[in-house]
């Protein structure tokens, strides 16, 4: 296993087709897998104007407010319809709805976790004190808001904006704030749990 760091403020961005904003992609796996064939994305995405957000089959997706007014989401047939307004408070959904985004002020930058349904699921959490983050074979953590110790094989300090990902792990860590009012999100993936026949 190997541990990847980041830093968003490093990220390139990649403009949308419709016009509507930009994506800065964290990670994807298996890396250079394309958007039709990653297991699980992490990304950050600036909303600049309204318009409809693209369709995955396929995919389940978890939206997290990061900054700015944030925007209101709803699908066609009604069965969505939700104010993601408050920041670090994550939202799930399936990628496989059409759905309309408007703006609730100016641009907004929210986080976005994708995984391939069937084959993974994601638990996004967002950590403001002393955790414990599980084992996981694979996952991604980022500081938010102020500095915050990890220790799992080794220990490391992450800045805010700065985090590291890892895959083919496990890896599980104790993460510590070292300011107050500290944030950090905690992205594990786990296999998919399939039915029984």
């Amino acid at each position: 296993m190997r541990i990847h760091r980041f830093d968003t403020a490093s990220l390139a961005a990649a403009p949308w087709k419709n016009g509507g904003g930009t994506t800065r992609e964290i990670a994807a796996w298996p890396q250079g897998a394309g958007i039709d064939g990653f297991d699980w994305r992490v990304s950050i995405a600036t909303i600049d104007q309204a318009g409809p957000f693209s369709a995955f089959a396929g995919v389940d997706r978890v939206i997290m407010l990061l900054d700015g007014s944030g925007v209101r989401l709803r699908s066609g047939d009604g069965r969505i319809e939700h104010r993601l307004d408050r920041p670090h408070a994550p939202f799930a959904f399936s990628g496989d709805m059409a759905l309309d985004c408007e703006l609730l002020g100016g641009p907004s930058t929210d986080f976005n976790v994708m995984t391939r349904r069937g084959r993974l699921r994601a638990e996004v959490r967002v950590l403001a004190g002393d955790s414990q983050v599980g084992p996981a074979a694979a996952g991604l953590l980022l500081a938010l808001r102020g500095r915050w110790q990890l220790q799992g094989g080794d220990t490391t300090t992450l800045e805010p904006g700065a985090g590291l990902w890892w895959a083919q792990g496990p890896a599980g860590w104790h993460a510590t704030p070292l300011d107050a009012e500290a944030a950090l999100v905690a992205v594990r993936f786990e296999e998919a749990l399939t039915p029984s026949t």
